[in-house]
């Protein structure tokens, strides 16, 4: 009965690392998107677009899917819950979104690339790099967006989404170039940059077509100031702008809001005409 088992201790030590393995090997990845390379002739570097596509998405059928450009759409900052909340969102059975295309924008330099020159010696001292939106709006509208509509199935839909230094860009495109996108959710915007010289700037009109997303949580008066001013500065081209909307979201907090927000503005741009 000894022999026995040891025999059979000796086939469980032979046979059991060979089983594990042969399920390691079994194992398949899950893959949540595409990583893409964009060499920049604009901004003089390599750059990385992480794309989220919908399911059933095909390149040989015929329908085509908005889009929704996300600022610090790394995988280690928003890409991967953004993704997920797009996908949560246009479930049959929730249906908030269409379905639709995430394009997240990695980061180098977000302070550089998302901040316009400031006249404020200490920032420009705290931050040496700051101050090359133009040339990061300039890669977004020549390089970018050309990039995916030539790879994938889009169609004439695209939102812009930023927080924080990526509010304060978002809403830099939008005074400057509203064309670029149709739709913008801005959340905590950094309009304090600069002694919140945008928040004076001349702006470019806006059609009717344009939808305005602006949100704010409980981050200080200066914050929750002027994220209430843009919108008071977009309701002044009611005329034109249809549908500008502000959440204040108390409950949430600079490190909390972004997921929140974002599913608020999905639920009310879709409302919205």
């Amino acid at each position: 009965m000894t022999n026995f088992f040891r025999v059979l201790t000796l086939i469980f030590i032979v046979w059991f690392p060979s089983a594990v393995n042969a399920q390691t090997k079994e194992a398949k990845p899950f893959v949540l998107g595409k990583i893409e390379q964009i060499q920049s002739v604009e901004l003089g570097e390599q750059r990385i677009l992480n794309v989220y596509l919908p399911d059933g998405y095909s390149p040989d059928s015929a329908l085509r899917y908005p889009v929704i450009y996300l600022l610090d759409g790394s995988a280690d900052e928003d890409f991967i819950h953004v993704a997920g909340l797009v996908q949560f969102c246009s479930f049959p059975w929730v249906n908030i979104l269409p379905k639709t295309i995430v394009g997240g924008i990695a980061n180098h330099d977000r302070r550089r690339d998302f901040t316009f020159p400031t006249t404020v010696e200490k920032d420009e001292k705290d931050f040496p790099t700051t101050g090359a939106s133009a040339k990061f709006i300039a890669f977004l509208e020549k390089e970018v967006q050309p990039f995916v509509d030539q790879n994938y199935k889009t169609n004439n839909s695209k939102t812009l989404v930023g927080q924080s230094l990526g509010g304060l860009l978002a809403t830099e495109i939008l005074f400057k170039k509203p064309h670029l996108f149709n739709q913008y959710v801005i959340v905590s915007p950094s309009l304090w940059w600069d002694k919140e010289s945008l928040l004076v700037t001349k702006r470019q009109p806006l059609t009717s077509s344009t939808k305005v997303f602006v949100t704010v949580g409980k981050e200080g008066k200066v914050m929750e100031s002027d994220a209430k001013s843009l919108f008071e500065l977009l309701k002044k081209d009611q005329s034109n702008l249809l549908n500008a909307l502000y959440y204040y979201l108390p409950d949430e907090n600079h490190a909390t809001i972004y997921h929140q927000a974002l599913y608020e503005a999905f639920v009310q741009l879709q409302k919205a005409p």
